[in-house]
């Protein structure tokens, strides 16, 4: 009897995980409830792929999902208007490089991250992790790569809970892992490495032909979502027969590889290669942009900008020329940052704490300096970035009908002052409000399930 019952149980189980699977839930885990439509009206609205913008725009948004734009869009009864016409709409903003869950410190690291990597646990990580998720959100970054540094796998399990709806975040594109060979960037002694193996899991180590395979593979089944390698962290880096591997590999599980890259001849390796986007960068000559351009391989070079609080003036200018450089020569240049510190001077001129996004998008100051237009810094911020994160694909990018409603509103004109950017007033993700009249408005968005469905990554 009690063998039946367990039968039972189990078909009935089965079941009921098929009717989820089958009829259940479409985007936005809302089942077959109607999905709410909601109309924005635009005062104006930038194209960022183009550079142009036209104004008194109606944009429709039915459940997660842009379905019309235009001047003349008929709202449908009962739809909830969302009055922006006095802002400047235009789609999320991306950040191509950065470390969500690592925040080395001057007090007590002294601003050495192997040290923060001691100290902090991964969960602790990962609570960082997710309040840095909402800080970026908040100022309009609604695609967020998280390339590695990250403990035991902190930037999978945050993007898990955001897809599954447990909190509101940006879209996460996390690299797991980052994949090095002996050390990654670590130079342990003898005691920590042999005995207490140290480098794992800040990277994984790979140096053989199997043990690429097997890390991608590892990396994969965890929930990255990019493959990120550090290619020249050490004399002994990765060949470009080695790269052409990560690539292959990668692209079983539908990933692209994002390298470290620190020296010409690791460049020239990663652009023989055939990358998808090469981070950092900084010693790239002109010449070696200009096979980047002719490849189409993204460069995320992470510019750090001269503040109060960070960077020197000849970093900055060195940032500035390279990005100069890659920009004339045509690379496809995306917005970057490599954030993944913290100190007690990140104050405004008031007195009060500067957030992960206001930092974040502080970065624009190396792009002025390099002299790059405004309409240029736009399409880096968006267009070029969705598709260095390789989600362009996925209805994830401009504000049109079949894309997601990945949604920012600002005060100003970006087009005449690129720096209007840092006053973000509305943002909308995936069709839902988290941000209007500048006040973030969370309630509605925090979950005690995955109510979007538990098999979201």
């Amino acid at each position: 009897m009690l063998k039946r019952v367990v039968i039972v149980a189990v078909l009935l189980g089965v079941g009921s995980l098929g009717l989820e699977a089958q009829g259940g839930r479409g985007r936005g885990g809302q089942g077959g409830a109607a999905q709410k439509v909601t109309a924005i009206r635009a005062g104006r609205l930038i194209d960022t792929d183009t550079g142009t913008a036209a104004v008194n725009q109606i944009i429709l948004v039915q459940g997660e999902m842009i379905t019309d734009v235009g001047p003349n869009v008929a709202i449908p009864a009962g739809a909830e208007i969302i009055d922006l016409s006095r802002l400047t709409v235009l789609p999320g903003f991306v950040d191509t490089h950065t470390h969500e869950a690592m925040t080395y410190k001057e007090i007590p690291e002294n601003n050495t991250y192997y040290y923060t990597y001691i100290t902090d646990p991964t969960p602790l990580r990962a609570i960082q992790a997710a309040s840095n998720a909402l800080q970026l959100l908040s100022s309009g970054f609604t695609v967020v790569c998280d390339v590695g540094n990250n403990g035991l796998y902190a930037d999978t399990a945050l993007r898990q809970a955001i897809e599954q709806g447990w909190i509101p975040g940006p879209t996460i594109i996390p690299s797991g892992l980052i994949i090095g060979t002996t050390g990654g960037q670590f130079t342990p002694s003898p005691e920590m490495y042999k005995y207490h193996n140290i480098v794992y899991p800040e990277y994984l180590e790979a140096n053989s032909r199997d043990e690429i395979v097997k890390a991608v593979r590892e990396n994969l089944l965890f929930g990255a979502k990019v493959i990120k390698i550090c290619l020249d962290c050490k004399p002994w880096g990765y060949s470009v027969d080695d790269i052409k591997l990560f690539i292959a590999e990668a692209a079983l599980g539908g990933a692209k590889v994002n390298a470290h890259v620190q020296t010409r001849d690791g460049a020239q390796r990663a652009i023989d290669a055939g990358l998808h986007v090469i981070s950092h960068g900084q010693q790239i000559t002109p010449e070696q942009h200009a096979q980047m351009a002719a490849k189409g391989i993204y460069l995320a070079s992470t510019d750090t900008p001269f503040t109060g609080y960070r960077g020197s003036a000849e970093g900055q200018k060195h940032a500035a020329d390279q990005l100069k450089s890659a920009y004339d020569k045509g690379v496809p240049v995306t917005f970057s940052t490599d954030m993944d510190y913290w100190n007690e001077k990140m104050k405004n001129e008031k007195g009060d704490w500067l957030n992960r996004g206001d930092l974040t998008i502080a970065f624009l100051q190396t792009w002025k300096a390099a002299g790059i237009p405004a309409k240029d810094i736009l399409k880096a911020l968006t267009i070029n970035g969705y598709k260095a994160a390789d989600v362009y694909k996925d209805q994830r990018g401009p504000i049109k009908a079949g894309y997601f409603a990945d949604i920012v509103g600002i005060q100003g004109d970006p087009l005449a002052d690129i720096d209007a950017l840092r006053n973000v007033q509305f943002v909308m993700k995936n069709g839902a409000v988290f941000k209007k009249n500048g006040v973030i408005t969370i309630d509605g968005l925090l979950h005690p399930g995955p109510v979007n469905g538990f098999r979201r990554r």
